[in-house]
């Protein structure tokens, strides 16, 4: 039922040493039950994801790209090429590609909890985090960006680093996906530019957003955004229609000067022995 054959075969012939598993259509419309509505997991601007079940009882979420998807086979080779080189416990696992009948199938690992922004924004799940839970998490993709910039045999910017792109496993593990924009570094190359931005407003480091360079920094910004909404259980995006706090950012940058005067005033109630009028 799988398949190894060379990427070259698929159409990506510039790739030589690269192989996958190749999926066939057939195995995964019955391990989804024809892509049943039941099992959809969600959908995105590229597509929707499925879950399904191989024979030998792996899960799996497949996710579909759709015909009109901005991910085309440029993006996909670069999930497929990347993603089949790196191997760590935060990071998404692939299991293989199809492309049959116009299909672009990606097949990856299955988790049971989603994506962190589902349990995150929500007002009854986000009580599912506990600030143990959030700080295993923060941990967590910290660990996988790490490993992406300096651990692994190649060095890699995401560029997409966002809440609804952290996978969480069954334990709250976190797992950094969707890997389409990302781009490899080779030898001592620090930084690049690119006149094409993509990623995702509002995660975005200044110098890449506005003027198409990117480098680690790009994602340590990313990063920092994504601490910030863990931390506080906000989205980043949710600050455009308020008048005090145009992002996340300035937010918390206004909570915490509101902190410092309650401290201020508690202290100065303390030191003059005012105590009874906490």
């Amino acid at each position: 039922m799988l398949k190894t054959k060379e990427l070259g075969e698929a159409g990506f012939e510039e790739i030589t040493k690269a192989e996958s598993l190749l999926f066939d259509l057939s195995l995964l419309k019955i391990a989804t039950e024809n892509f049943s509505e039941v099992n959809k997991l969600g959908a995105g601007g590229f597509g929707s994801v499925y879950k399904g079940i191989l024979p030998d009882g792996r899960e799996i979420a497949v996710k579909r790209l759709s015909t009109g998807s901005g991910q085309g086979l440029e993006e996909l080779k670069n999930e497929l090429v990347l993603i089949a080189k790196l191997k760590h416990k935060n990071l998404i696992r692939l299991h293989g590609i199809c492309l049959e009948e116009q299909e672009k199938l990606l097949v990856y690992e299955y988790v049971r909890n989603k994506s962190l922004d589902t349990i995150l924004f929500d007002p009854s799940n986000s009580k599912l985090l506990d600030w143990v839970k959030r700080y295993k998490i923060i941990r967590g993709i910290a660990s996988g960006l790490l490993y992406l910039h300096e651990d692994s045999r190649i060095k890699i910017i995401h560029r997409d680093l966002k809440a609804s792109n952290i996978l969480l496993d069954a334990n709250m593990n976190p797992k950094i996906s969707d890997f389409g924009i990302a781009r490899l570094f080779g030898g001592d190359e620090t930084q690049g530019m690119t006149s094409r931005v993509v990623g995702t407003y509002g995660y975005m480091a200044p110098e890449y957003g506005m003027h198409g360079h990117f480098s680690v920094k790009s994602d340590a910004f990313s990063f920092g955004v994504l601490v910030l909404e863990i931390m506080t259980g906000k989205s980043n995006n949710s600050f455009f229609n308020y008048d005090l706090s145009e992002n996340l950012l300035n937010y918390v940058c206004i909570s915490f000067q509101y902190l410092k005067y309650i401290m201020y005033i508690y202290f100065f109630i303390l030191e003059d022995n005012h105590w009874y009028l906490l």
